[in-house]
């Protein structure tokens, strides 16, 4: 089967040049790490210019823990990154010291949020976190993507948002429809208005965000063999089946529920642009298997592009040189990608 057509951009004005805004994450984990080694990599790689929001101190220890020549150069306004970037890392440095670490991984990403939302920087490309720092920097959120929907509402007022989880590489893009939570929960949190905003969102950010002229959605049941039809579960029959034939009937290109198990393999692959999976290890087992070192974490429904590593924070192997930059390379490239696409589409429709 062919792929999907896809958009020319030839025509299209050439984005402003903007630096992306890149979030240090938990400076104990390894985004110090696999941040400088990424830098080093911007030449090779032909990386866009970014800027890190973070403890500049914090990066300059883990420079010398693993012996890496990187120049830091702290910037004042965030546009300052752009000349700096060839020859030193910019950093819009904090101190993670005077308030708490946790506070100052929490002032990080509001800040860079900030910038993003301003339109300061073209993206926001956020490093590991652990979960316990946003809750112990007393916000109820449960993580990163939560959090940036309320960041988002604030600069947005009057607006809500609903962000849903995408781990895209270039085998696989994929989609949870409920995220972190135990298994026994999802039956119950499972709802077709969840559904249905998860697969709209998906198929408006397939088009608008990765230029899919017709975007393909195929949708996982939540039981096994999609619940041989009533045999081993109703979810399918109840809720999942009705859904897929609403937004069908309205004209998404979207099918199923789908046996799980047969999802995801290559011929499977190739019948749609994104899978559509009803819980967090059903999506993100296949794509850890397809793509372990090089997936990337990308945020939709947001009103601005983040993307983020698809791994944690990584304490066990901070400072050992085995902490590998690919997935942050791959996360830098996507939101670039994305950002720039976002940006040209805006020029084009100012009168």
């Amino acid at each position: 089967m062919t792929a999907s057509p896809r958009r020319s951009d030839s025509a299209k004005a050439r984005a402003p040049a903007l630096p992306l805004a890149v979030t240090l994450g938990d400076p104990a984990g390894v985004g110090p790490d696999i941040t400088l080694a990424a830098w080093l990599q911007r030449t090779e790689r032909g990386l866009p210019p970014f800027v890190v929001f973070g403890d500049r101190d914090a990066l300059a220890a883990r420079a010398r823990v693993l012996h890496l020549d990187v120049p830091l150069a702290v910037v004042g306004p965030v546009g300052e990154a752009v000349a700096a970037f060839a020859d030193a890392l910019p950093v819009l440095s904090s101190d993670s010291s005077k308030a708490g670490r946790d506070s100052a991984v929490l002032d990080t990403i509001v800040e860079a949020t900030a910038a993003v939302a301003t339109g300061e920087c073209l993206a926001l490309v956020t490093n590991p976190i652990a979960k316990h720092s946003v809750q112990s920097a007393g916000l109820q959120q449960p993580g990163h993507t939560e959090l940036l929907a309320v960041l988002a509402a604030r600069h947005h007022p009057g607006s809500t948002f609903h962000p849903v989880m995408m781990l895209a590489s270039s085998e696989l893009k994929v989609v949870p429809t409920t995220v972190h939570m135990p298994l026994s929960a999802v039956p119950s949190a499972l709802t077709r208005d969840l559904l249905t905003q998860t697969v709209r969102i998906t198929a408006a950010a397939l088009h608008d965000d990765f230029g899919i002229a017709r975007p393909r959605l195929a949708v996982a049941g939540l039981n096994p063999h999609a619940g041989e039809g009533g045999l081993l579960g109703h979810e399918e029959v109840e809720l999942i089946a009705p859904v897929i034939a609403e937004l069908a009937a309205a004209g998404l290109d979207v099918t199923g529920p789908h046996s799980a198990d047969a999802m995801f393999h290559v011929d499977a692959r190739h019948g749609y642009d994104a899978a559509i999976a009803m819980y967090h290890d059903q999506a993100l087992i296949p794509l850890k298997t397809l793509a372990f070192h090089t997936g990337v974490n990308v945020t939709l429904g947001l009103p601005f592009v983040r993307t983020s590593p698809d791994h944690g924070t990584a304490f066990a192997i901070v400072g050992t040189g085995k902490a590998r930059p690919d997935s942050l390379l791959a996360a830098l490239e996507m939101a670039a990608e994305i950002g720039r696409r976002r940006a040209r589409a805006q020029q084009l429709a100012r009168p």
